[in-house]
């Protein structure tokens, strides 16, 4: 019999990390644990307010599982039972784990899929003034990949600034569904200036029809406009490309579902995840593979990660090693 152990843990951030909804000093997560004979898989996730989630609802729809799991619910139930959302994350990031503890494979061996490799992530910089995201851009002025949180008035700024203190950096920009039409056509021809090779979420997902009639000098990405695979069915047409974050997709099974979906539309992969720590990053890494962006630095804004965690040299993440995931 399968045995089920639900936690909550809070993770304090490096300073505080800000977005155009607000900011947060602590990554509140929930840990699933399954265990079956002496072997455990785990899984992570981050309930997210902007979905109708919080630590409550999440756990609460882990727990409504509890039987089912004791009879050996497998991931094709979980995705007939639960909708796409962080509960059915851990859950199946969970038995993706204890599968590979149980069988003595890595997940990616039963996947039959290549063996993982390092990957380059970007690194973010939080929404600051001009002059406070200058000088994290010059900390971190040798990373290869830099996103910038932004927010709309002032973000030329802060997008200026930024190239200023990191010249040699790549950068992408994620607004988080913070501007509007006007913004977006104001602000892009000055981007394609400072060399921004990709905008994220620029428009509300209620208001993202207004990208279909739009010039796209620069890829946009869909995030909160793209959660499973059904939301291509209202995107493909808007977006250039798509962050799958397994959180949104409701698993590692959802998401390696959405990547092939969305590659046959001909939209470009981005793979990035909430803030938490290297148990919510390592089955996300196996998505990565491959992907045009990686965004995976969730371990590098805490004060501390969980160990064993995900080994980084700067902006370069290494497998997870099987204790940790898989």
């Amino acid at each position: 019999m399968v045995e089920l152990s639900v936690s909550t843990e809070s993770w304090p951030i490096r300073g505080s990390f800000t977005i155009s909804r607000g900011a947060k000093t602590v990554a509140e997560t929930v840990r699933v644990e399954l265990h079956d004979g002496g072997f455990q898989g785990a899984g992570e996730c981050v309930p997210y307010a902007r979905y109708g989630e919080s630590r409550d609802s999440v756990i609460g729809q882990i727990e409504s599982l509890r039987c089912d799991i004791q009879q050996g619910m497998d991931r094709v139930r979980l995705q007939q039972t639960l909708p796409p959302g962080a509960a059915r994350n851990a859950l199946d990031c969970a038995l993706w784990d204890l599968q590979a503890k149980m069988s003595q494979h890595r997940v990616w061996e039963l996947l039959a899929l290549p063996a993982m490799r390092p990957l380059t992530t970007a690194f973010t910089l939080s929404l600051d003034s001009p002059g406070n995201m200058h000088r994290a851009a010059l900390e971190n002025a040798d990373r290869p990949l830099l996103k910038l949180k932004l927010a709309g008035e002032g973000d030329i700024e802060r997008v200026r600034a930024v190239r200023q203190g990191a010249p040699n950096a790549r950068l992408i920009v994620d607004a988080n569904e913070g501007w509007d039409f006007g913004s977006y056509r104001e602000m892009v021809p000055e981007l394609m200036q400072l060399g921004v090779e990709m905008i994220e979420q620029p428009l509300p997902a209620a208001d993202d029809e207004a990208l279909r009639s739009l010039d796209r000098p620069i890829p946009i990405c869909a995030d909160e406009s793209c959660h499973g695979t059904e939301s291509l069915k209202r995107i493909v047409d808007r977006y250039d490309m798509v962050n799958i974050k397994l959180d949104k997709a409701g698993g590692l099974t959802e998401a390696l579902q959405l990547r092939k979906a969305a590659e046959a539309q001909g939209l470009q992969i981005m793979v990035g995840s909430m803030l938490a720590t290297s148990l919510a990053m390592a089955p996300a890494m196996l998505l990565a593979q491959g992907a045009a962006i990686v965004d995976l630095d969730g371990p590098l804004l805490l004060e501390s990660d969980r160990r064993p965690g995900l080994r980084f040299e700067r902006s370069l993440v290494f497998p997870p090693p099987p204790e940790l995931w898989g």
